[in-house]
């Protein structure tokens, strides 16, 4: 997979942010308020972008609506995929890899793990608490 452009990398960014399809003239407008990108640059790269596979468009009237159509995280997985995939020895750039993310990385990437293998979260345990005692009505610490 290759990693995405500039521009392709702004439009789709705004693109997942707002979880809706969008125009061309909506996505310029935004970006114009950092920098300025003609009309036509943007309506390219989204074609562009559609021819790729990485949009969908539909007709609005006159336009059209653009939405992604895999996610952010879906984008992320694959460049990751690359990247291993051009070490010669992937178990050293694994570890290599969890050598330097955060801690909170390492809890995701583990939680992450348990579910691929279809194994139960990793859940606190909980203090040993003593059970209420049965009350007459055998309900434990009600009453009637």
């Amino acid at each position: 997979m290759r990693r995405l452009g500039e521009l392709e990398a702004e439009i789709m960014d705004r693109l997942w942010a707002w979880q809706r399809p969008a125009t061309v003239r909506e996505i310029v407008d935004d970006i114009n308020r950092g920098r300025r990108v003609a009309y036509t640059t943007v309506m390219t790269v989204a074609d562009i972008l559609h021819r790729k596979g990485w949009l969908r468009r539909e007709k609005s009237g006159r336009a059209w609506l653009y939405e992604p159509v895999r996610g952010r995280e879906e984008y992320t997985a694959g460049l990751m995929r690359d990247a291993l995939g051009d070490s010669r020895d992937r178990p050293a750039a694994l570890l290599r890899f969890v050598e330097v993310i955060s801690d909170e990385d390492m809890a995701a990437l583990d939680a992450a793990l348990r579910t691929a293998r279809g194994e139960a979260p990793d859940v606190p345990a909980a203090p040993d608490v003593p059970a209420a005692p049965d009350v007459p009505d055998g309900r434990a610490g009600g009453r009637a």
